[in-house]
């Protein structure tokens, strides 16, 4: 009969004796940071060399073919991860290699159910619209960019976090690939690497195998909602182990443990160098993971004063270390005045944020896998440490709901609907612990006969429930991001279904990009842009006069005062006027206008065939630049509207234009 499994260590925060008697962390530190940077590196070279490998597939797209690999492969791997927990006699003994075996295990799992669907795709889920363009934006500015800058902006410190995408950059750099081409393979391996370090941490507190199934647990909720956002994973799939590590090291009454709190304070810098987000909810939650411990010590007759002086000490080495790492990314904005600048970052309002999440309540396996963790925690809340931490994490994401709504009669939000994966991520964890806490207890009460097939129909029923998960996912909950990604054009002007539809802007990329270059001689580092076709800054470094979005641009770049400068250039009375206003802005020009013709809104653009004549000296009429204004409370939170030049504005002798397509392309000489 396989070995019944352990259960994790009961004990209350104010519990004296099991403080004394229980070390906050299972693993050394010198193993903990050797298994971290070995388990990383390992996960991500094997994902890549996995990727290169799915892309020599060449299965013709559209097709099931993927999907019915990447289920083959998921079925295999879910099987082997279970017979592993309940089966481990039969593995190697060999520490390493057992490690060694898990870290390929999860990272294979990871790898395959999402690279197998984008096997002909050079794009990420999600294409190349939407977020996603500036995700790629970003990644193309840092592999141009040794030194972090912002994304569109010229000489602005950067005001998104870049240590994603600076390491983005660099990886682009190895293996030299454009930034934009390198996005997926570094997602992919990113979230690969999730899933292996969260197995380091959750051993900080778990054994082995459970810790193993929490980290599959982990890789489940992230499918869901963690995905798109593959600098946002990382740190939301470590925050409930972490969150655990800071409870026990909050509430042990032994010395205090300076490897787990600087450990803590490394997390927490992580998350400020590449998600702002969870940096603010990892500060919150450890303040209020320390205000519960000091409460619950005071109430058992501890003094105010010593339990206030002992918790301080515990938070400082936490504060300074992350406050060191955080300021490598952030010390630039700082500087530069940017805490006093208003961002519209926060300004989206979806309908995630309006409805409290309860996921709990879905009937599907994952939600399932969410109610019997909330069971779990709530029956085992003042016994377990483990259950403690998760429900101080789950309580605090409601919190953040909360506030984030209080947030509205401030004009703002908190985005709390990004904090859904962080909920979902502990619950799935605590739901898994709770299934294997009572498949031990009705082992324990069963013959050998009875125990040994309920052991049998836990594995099947894992097994199932496990693969509903991924399978819903690969087919429907993420079939509009891979349609996207198979649809959305390359910057060669088409697809990867090699479509080319001459009504596409993103058709007409290639010849906007060689005619800039043609007419200004310079490379794209060293041209600002005002354009209608943003993909040119997601494709190529240039820098952009406006971002697309005032919710992604930089505060420091003030954009609805360089919205009303455009505006302003627009009423100019004659080309000789807009020359002289463009040398006197008060920001650095555009050298390059890519501008739309202007079509009245009940007219539709044909496409149509162009001479060389019309190339060189385009026909008179009028120029459009689309832009956008914050709309925020309303719902889409932009708005869109045209800025119209007349063509006679660019008729001087400081600007030469060529036509392309639909757009003309004009730049200073």
């Amino acid at each position: 009969m396989a070995e019944a499994l352990p259960n994790p260590t009961p004990t209350g925060p104010g519990n004296a004796e099991h403080d004394h008697a229980i070390s906050v962390s299972r693993l050394p530190t010198g193993q903990t940071v050797a298994e971290l940077l070995l388990g990383a590196v390992t996960a991500a070279v094997l994902s890549i060399v996995l990727q290169f490998g799915i892309a020599r597939i060449g299965i013709v797209e559209p097709s099931n073919g993927p999907e019915a690999l990447a289920v083959l492969g998921t079925t295999v791997l879910l099987v082997l991860v279970f017979g592993a927990v309940v089966l481990a006699r039969w593995f190697p003994q060999a520490r390493w290699l057992r490690l060694g075996g898990v870290w390929v295990t999860l990272t294979t799992l990871s790898t395959l159910a999402l690279a197998l669907p984008l096997q002909g795709t050079r794009f990420y889920y999600g294409g190349s619209g939407g977020d996603n363009a500036f995700r790629m934006q970003y990644m193309t500015r840092m592999a141009e960019n040794l030194i972090p800058a912002d994304m569109n902006y010229a000489n602005i410190p950067p005001y998104y976090p870049s240590g994603w995408f600076w390491l983005g950059g660099r990886f682009a750099n190895l293996i030299n690939w454009e930034g934009w081409a390198a996005y997926k393979p570094y997602a992919v391996a990113w979230i690969a690497v999730a899933g292996v370090v969260a197995f380091t941490l959750w051993s900080l507190s778990l054994p082995r195998k459970l810790a193993l199934l929490a980290a599959l647990a982990t890789v489940l909720a992230g499918t869901r909602h963690g995905l798109l956002e593959p600098y946002a994973w990382p740190s939301a799939a470590w925050l409930a182990p972490i969150a655990v590590l800071t409870w026990r090291a909050l509430s042990a009454r032994a010395r205090a443990p300076r490897g787990a709190l600087i450990g803590i304070g490394v997390f927490t810098g992580f998350a400020a160098i590449t998600y702002t987000l969870h940096f603010g909810f990892s500060v919150l939650l450890t303040v209020v993971m320390a205000v519960i411990i000091g409460v619950l010590r005071v109430r058992g007759g501890s003094s105010v004063g010593g339990t206030a002086r002992e918790l301080f000490l515990r938070l400082l080495p936490v504060g300074i270390t992350s406050g060191v790492i955080a300021l490598v990314v952030w010390l630039p904005f700082l500087l530069a005045g940017g805490l006093f600048q208003r961002s519209a970052a926060q300004h989206y309002l979806p309908e995630g944020s309006a409805f409290l999440p309860l996921p709990m309540t879905d009937p599907e396996p994952f939600g399932l896998l969410c109610l019997c963790g909330l069971v779990w925690l709530v029956g085992y809340t003042r016994t377990n440490r483990i259950a403690q931490a998760l429900l101080v994490v789950i309580a605090a994401v409601y919190v953040w709901f909360g506030l984030s709504t209080l947030a509205l009669l401030a004009e703002t939000t908190l985005l709390a609907f990004r904090l859904e994966v962080v909920l979902e991520s502990a619950l799935a964890v605590a739901g898994t612990l709770g299934l294997v806490e009572l498949v031990s207890y009705l082992r324990r009460r069963l013959s050998v006969w009875h125990a040994t097939r309920l052991t049998v129909f836990a594995v099947v029923i894992a097994v199932t429930g496990s693969l509903a998960v991924l399978q819903h996912e690969m087919s429907s909950g993420l079939s509009s991001e891979k349609k996207a990604a198979y649809n959305d054009y390359y910057p060669n002007g088409t697809n990867a279904l090699a479509e080319e539809e001459s009504g596409e802007p993103g058709v007409w990329l290639d010849e906007l990009h060689s005619t800039i270059g043609e007419l200004t001689h310079d490379p794209p580092q060293r041209d600002i842009l005002l354009t209608t076709n943003y993909d040119l800054l997601s494709y190529h470094p240039y820098w952009g006069f406006q971002q697309e979005t005032p919710h992604y641009a930089n505060p420091l770049a003030e954009y609805a005062r360089r919205a009303a400068t455009v505006r302003r250039w627009a009423h100019a009375a004659n080309s000789a006027e807009l020359s002289s206003m463009l040398q006197h802005s008060a920001f650095e020009a555009p050298d390059v206008f890519v501008v739309r013709h202007h079509v009245p809104r009940k007219e539709v653009y044909v496409p149509e065939i162009i001479d060389d004549a019309d190339r060189v000296n385009p026909p008179k009429g009028k120029y459009s630049v689309t832009m956008k204004a914050d709309a925020f409370p309303r719902q889409p939170n932009v708005h869109n509207y045209p800025v119209v030049f007349d063509a006679e504005l660019f008729q001087g002798s400081d600007f030469v234009k060529r036509r392309v397509g639909p757009y003309t392309v004009i730049a200073r000489r």
